[in-house]
């Protein structure tokens, strides 16, 4: 069988990456993460981070252990009780693969928290960037990574054998002085383009320049400045364990919903 084309070039993601800068992003990740570990009633003492932007999340959560987000994880079976997928998973070429092999690394009953950008992120550039390229060259190149759908991704965590799959995001709505700085921005992220596909020269100015003027018509606010939209995906699931809440067997209910509820059951025809 042959082995499918990778969608990111690990070599361009890594060089992005050493480039980058702390992000505000990855401090709003960072908080939400802590948030939903608050209201978990369970301490964690063998906690774990994946990611591919190490300094800022090893300050950000001194106690863990922190490995890098490779197509194979340093993490040891059952090691862990709590791993975190940190703003990586968008950039995996086997996203279900870093989950399971996450699921793989916990004790039973241990916690997976994920966040990745997801689907409606850069929304506004994607859509410039298109119509730009196409006017200037008559074509269309990758130049923003395929990020998943949140409604995909419940899915996800059962196939990688998560219990209590929960996915959910949070939009993050932010303005720039023009596309530029947005561009600019998305460097300092190192979340440039990384792409296997993506064309390996120079974009044209030609095409820069349009798209910055289509932007600029489609998404700027009354001050001149333009707006972008991150969106954040947060993904958690548990490693099954004897004592988490079971579904019932269909039809063992002992009671019916139409006596709790207090209304007469209509039975339905043939």
């Amino acid at each position: 069988m042959s082995t499918p084309p990778s969608l990111t070039d690990r070599t361009a993601l890594t060089r992005n990456r050493d480039r980058s800068d702390e992000s505000f992003l990855h401090a709003i990740a960072v908080d939400e993460i802590k948030d939903r570990l608050e209201v978990v009633n369970k301490t964690f003492t063998a906690p774990a981070i994946v990611t591919g932007h190490g300094d800022f999340w090893r300050d950000a959560l001194p106690d863990c252990t922190v490995v890098g987000d490779d197509e194979t994880l340093d993490l040891s079976p059952g090691a862990h009780d709590l791993v975190i997928h940190a703003m990586a998973l968008h950039w995996a070429n086997d996203p279900v693969g870093q989950m399971i092999q996450c699921q793989r690394a916990l004790k039973p009953d241990g916690l997976f928290l994920a966040v990745l950008f997801g689907g409606q992120t850069l929304h506004e550039l994607r859509a410039a960037l298109g119509q730009a390229e196409v006017e200037v060259t008559s074509g269309l190149s990758p130049r923003v990574a395929p990020m998943a759908e949140i409604r995909d991704m419940g899915a996800l965590l059962q196939r990688a054998g998560f219990a209590l799959p929960v996915a959910d995001a949070v939009p993050v709505k932010t303005t720039y002085a023009s596309p530029l700085g947005l561009m600019r921005e998305l460097r300092k992220m190192g979340e440039q383009n990384a792409l296997n596909a993506r064309l390996r020269n120079f974009t044209r100015r030609r095409v820069i320049a349009r798209a910055s003027e289509h932007y600029i018509d489609a998404f700027s606010d009354p001050d001149g400045r333009v707006r972008a939209t991150y969106e954040l995906i947060f993904l958690s699931g548990w490693a099954p364990d004897a004592s988490q809440p079971q579904p019932l067997r269909p039809g063992s209910a002992a009671a019916r919903l139409a006596d709790a509820l207090g209304t007469t059951e209509t039975p339905l025809k043939d």
